[in-house]
């Protein structure tokens, strides 16, 4: 019998992450100016515009406008909203509210990719939890993307921070992804599962690692616009993301403004507590 092959995952060179790097920085740059507008009586379709604009103007292409003909540039998905929201004008976003920005930017043919999760205003302190959970929960994945680690690693990384955390719902069947020349590439990233498997994680590999954390059931629905996936009980949820290269010296998140430095200086100090 023939064995089958993994799909070859691309490898980048110095310069071409550095390319990463400046998309992956428009991204970063774009959703903090995100955060700081997020507001009650502010619209998705508001938040869109300005991510749009801030990414032209600073020389980038949104990733998600047009992709497999998304009309958006963000993807911004309220409260029981998992991932995959459209920007609608119609959708205004009220008092203890979160919400999930998902947004890609592409600089010299290169994609970064990056999502957060903000409150709109006050929030219970179930779901400010959640958020944090699941935002430790991604830079848990990504400390465990060094050179010589298999790919679940990361998976299993995840899964293990938000189990401690509570009984909370992971989502299966979304997850992170391969990137570079394009937005989603082979392999992908699940959010939970056993470490050691999958392909040995090389220098110039890079990966978009992204986490998403229910209150409630992992179970999912599409809706009928074909893209919003929402929770099949309505309750809350929660979604962080970064994008990430594979370096000698560890990982290097690109769409983090200081590239992981803080959150990396935390696991370790907690780890060795």
């Amino acid at each position: 019998m023939f064995k089958r092959r993994r799909p070859a995952i691309q490898i980048k060179t110095g310069e071409q992450i550095e390319l990463m790097r400046a998309a992956g920085l428009l991204v970063g740059r774009t959703l903090e100016l995100l955060r700081e507008a997020v507001k009650p009586g502010i619209s998705t379709l508001d938040l869109d515009a300005l991510a749009e604009r801030h990414i032209r103007d600073n020389g980038g292409v949104p990733s998600f406008k047009g992709y497999h003909g998304f009309t958006g540039t963000i993807c911004a998905s309220v409260n029981e909203e998992i991932v995959h929201g459209i920007p609608n004008a119609g959708k205004v976003l009220r008092e203890g509210d979160v919400i999930s920005l998902d947004c890609g930017a592409i600089v010299e043919g290169w994609h970064g990719d990056a999502a957060i999760t903000v409150p709109v205003g006050e929030i219970t302190p179930e779901l400010q939890k959640l958020l944090e959970v699941t935002e430790t929960s991604l830079w848990h994945g990504l400390a465990a993307g060094r050179a010589g680690a298999h790919l679940t690693d990361m998976s299993h990384a995840i899964e293990a921070h938000i189990r401690s955390q509570g009984p909370y719902g992971i989502v299966e069947g979304y997850g992170g992804h391969g990137i570079g020349t394009e937005m989603h590439m082979d392999p992908l990233i699940p959010n939970h599962g056993a470490a050691g498997h999958g392909p040995v994680l090389r220098p110039g590999m890079c990966f978009a690692v992204e986490p998403m954390v229910n209150l409630g059931t992992k179970d999912t629905l599409e809706l009928d616009d074909g893209w919003t996936v929402v929770t099949t009980d309505g309750r809350y949820s929660a979604h962080f993301e970064h994008t990430f290269a594979v370096t000698p010296d560890g990982p290097r998140v690109l769409t983090a403004l200081d590239e992981g430095r803080e959150w990396f200086a935390k696991l370790e100090a907690e780890a060795s507590s």
